[in-house]
């Protein structure tokens, strides 16, 4: 006889387990590439989509997305084509990139807007601390695929350096998704 040595949450409390493998297996066949996941992504050099597995990742939208819930942290797959990448941001927790397929230009910067740039290629991984200027440009010949986890299962939207990105911030939020 199996015995769980530790407590389901009460959602779960006499829930079968063919529910429960139901509920939390996301297959990527069935992921929507979301290239208006943020609002930075609506502009040439940050163009990129999101193929979300856990949660909302850090683009906010909570509610419109067809993911395992999140608990503690989001996971979702980027695809960010050559000359592609993200505008510098922060957010309240920790935000790690997880290479799969490709290589990845990411960055840590100053408030004065100098960088440190590190290429990772497939299986490294840099974690970006909280409330730390951060984001990555695929700068290569080829797509590049990895994995972005956010340490918070509902996090903020994204906080943008750009004044303008994070002023669109809530309306950004607001938009209808389309499909």
């Amino acid at each position: 006889m199996s015995v769980a040595r530790h407590p389901r949450p009460p959602e779960l409390e006499g829930v079968q387990k063919e529910e429960i493998v139901d509920k939390f297996v996301a297959r990527f066949a069935e992921r929507r590439a979301d290239w208006e996941a943020f609002e930075d992504a609506k502009i040439e050099g940050w163009k990129r989509a999101q193929h979300r597995y856990i949660g909302a990742g850090g683009s906010g939208k909570h509610d419109d997305i067809d993911a395992i819930p999140a608990r503690a942290h989001t996971l979702s797959i980027m695809f960010v084509e050559p000359g592609q990448g993200n505008a510098p941001h922060t957010h309240e927790v920790e935000e790690t990139f997880f290479v799969l397929k490709g290589h990845l230009d990411a960055f840590i910067e100053d408030d004065d807007g100098s960088r440190s740039t590190v290429r990772l290629g497939p299986w490294d991984c840099i974690t970006c601390p909280p409330g730390v200027i951060h984001g990555y440009d695929n700068n290569s010949l080829e797509p590049v695929w990895f994995q972005v986890m956010l340490g918070k299962g509902r996090p903020e939207t994204m906080g943008y350096v750009d004044d303008e990105l994070y002023q669109r911030r809530d309306a950004h939020l607001r938009e209808v998704p389309k499909g």
